[in-house]
């Protein structure tokens, strides 16, 4: 991995990410930071991308590296760290039963990936469905439920629905901008990603040797 990739580009996207996946525009306040679910949340998909070898942080931080180099891998996963905690964030409903099915269908999506052991491919194209799927939930589906300009036919829908559900799943409409927010969010996201520094194939050669020893 270059210098410029890892001083430069991946703080910048991971940084941009964090911002992005804070702000909820037309809101009283407009940035919000991530809750402590999506902080669970951050630390199982972590610790999937490390487990995967999508992330390798000997190669971020180590006793060969100079005292700035060191400084900045830290940067890097402190960022990544933030990065997959915000764009959670944002992905989950800010209340309802949707917050609730949604928030525990990622935390059983990411239990079952990190179960899996994936190699770095798979764990790539996991995270994309998995980001893809909460992205449609919330930003198309419930985002229409909650379209007021919708036609009569669907308001009675959704009014009949909310009531059998309690208001349940009826959530406050969104802001036309959010949808491009969240979707440039998750492409910056998944871009940062597949650059993080992978762990080598010598290193990948030594843990499976370890696996078939135990």
């Amino acid at each position: 991995m270059t210098a410029v990739r890892e001083a430069i580009v991946l703080p910048l996207l991971l940084l941009t990410v964090v911002l992005l996946g804070g702000l909820e525009p037309g809101a009283v306040n407009p940035w919000t930071a991530a809750s402590p679910f999506s902080l669970l949340l951050a630390m199982l998909l972590l610790a999937a991308l490390v487990r995967s070898g999508a992330v390798a942080p000997d190669r971020l931080m180590r006793s060969s590296r100079s005292i700035l180099a060191n400084a900045n891998g830290c940067v890097v996963l402190v960022a990544l760290f933030a990065a997959c905690a915000q764009l959670l964030h944002m992905l989950i409903p800010r209340s309802g039963l949707p917050a609730l099915l949604i928030g525990i269908v990622l935390f059983l999506l990411l239990v079952n990936t990190l179960a899996a052991d994936p190699d770095r491919p798979r764990m790539l194209r996991s995270l994309g469905v998995i980001i893809g799927s909460a992205f449609v939930l919330k930003f198309v589906i419930l985002a229409a439920l909650a379209d007021a300009g919708g036609g009569r036919t669907r308001r009675v829908l959704v009014a009949l629905f909310d009531v059998a559900t309690l208001g349940w799943v009826t959530q406050a409409p969104l802001h036309p901008a959010a949808g491009y927010i969240a979707f440039f969010a998750a492409l910056l996201f998944l871009i940062a990603v597949a650059a993080l520094p992978r762990r080598s194939s010598d290193s990948t050669a030594m843990v499976s040797s370890r696996s078939a020893g135990l």
